[in-house]
């Protein structure tokens, strides 16, 4: 008999944590090994004991469900807990949290209720072992990913970038006031902006945006792959990101990416997206520039070559996790 994985989720509207999670329970490689199922949890209140040789937290960490946690913990002795934090990261933490240590004891008391933490980005996992957030023993880095297949298909672009592109959620994390503001220091007429994605900053961003007709914003795309495939270029200048699934998207579909250099984002630059020169409107705006005039050519990624990589890394990586931690469990046993 398989084992069984049972993963937990407390938030179905996070897009990218739910198509990780999609993606791992269609994986075949990955259902060879185990069984997979997935439980929604109340973001407030009691959990239910779980079924499971192996329980995955895709949790939210904070002081309000510290309790559940613990409870999760005390009511599954003999469960291999994984917890993957697909959210918290050094920049996000520079930016957005007044008490550091406070919050450090937080992660540090969350984690220690794990048998694995898993870092989403090796970025990630290199601030948490430098914050000594979780035992060295227990950390690992699987890197995230999604269903390529889609965007493998597209026809690579061909010649100089003319429209550029930023996919995501309308909120300050992704940036996308930066790339507005770099975008109208550009002068060429026939350069395109093309905005995807909703969200509580779209009418701020629609502000910056006002008077200038290169710039459009296109809503919700339900079909991300054919937003990829209007454009010719992505930017990605989050001001935090653990780790940026919608760049490996764009490589995967054959257009230059560009990266702020923070966080998770530094990952992509080894699969070839390109590293802004700074953070900020000003770098930002230069690298437009010579994008636009040719001057520098970002990389593009082999697609197919891609896809089948970052599906191959993704499994292989979880599979090692599950042998190790099934192995450990029958020797304890």
């Amino acid at each position: 008999m398989k084992p069984t994985i049972t993963h937990l989720l407390d938030d179905a509207t996070s897009g990218g944590v739910t198509r990780v999670i999609d993606f791992m329970q269609s994986s075949e490689a990955l259902n060879a090994k185990v069984d997979q199922n997935l439980q929604m949890v109340p973001a407030r209140g009691r959990w239910p004991q779980f079924e499971g040789d192996m329980i995955i937290s895709h949790l939210s960490v904070n002081w309000r469900n510290l309790p559940a946690l613990m409870a999760l913990r005390a009511m599954h002795p003999n469960a291999t807990l994984v917890h993957v934090e697909h959210s918290y990261t050094q920049r996000f933490t520079a930016l957005n949290v007044p008490n550091k240590d406070r919050f450090y004891t937080l992660l540090r008391t969350a984690y220690a209720l794990f048998d694995q933490v898993v870092c989403v980005s090796r970025s990630q996992g290199s601030w948490m072992a430098t914050r000594a957030l979780v035992d060295s023993t227990k950390l690992r880095i699987i890197r995230s990913a999604v269903d390529l297949t889609d965007f493998a298909k597209l026809p690579p672009v061909s010649g100089t970038p003319r429209c550029f592109g930023l996919l995501g959620r309308l909120h300050q994390q992704k940036g996308f006031d930066l790339a507005i503001a770099a975008f109208r220091q550009l002068s060429d007429p026939n350069l395109r902006l093309k905005i995807f994605g909703i969200g509580e900053d779209q009418k701020l961003l629609r502000r910056m945006a006002k008077g200038d007709s290169r710039i459009s914003f296109e809503g919700f795309s339900a079909n991300p792959s054919q937003a990829m495939q209007s454009i010719d270029a992505l930017l990605v200048p989050s001001r935090w990101e653990a780790y940026g699934l919608v760049a490996q998207e764009a490589l995967a579909a054959g257009r230059p990416v560009l990266v702020a250099p923070v966080d998770g984002l530094t990952d992509q630059v080894q699969d070839g997206a390109t590293q802004m020169t700074g953070i900020g409107v000003s770098a930002l705006a230069s690298d437009l520039e010579r994008i636009a005039n040719g001057t520098e050519k970002p990389a593009i990624a082999k697609q197919s070559a891609f896809a089948m990589n970052s599906k191959n890394r993704f499994e292989t990586d979880w599979l090692r996790l599950f042998d190790e931690a099934f192995a450990m469990a029958d020797a304890a046993a």
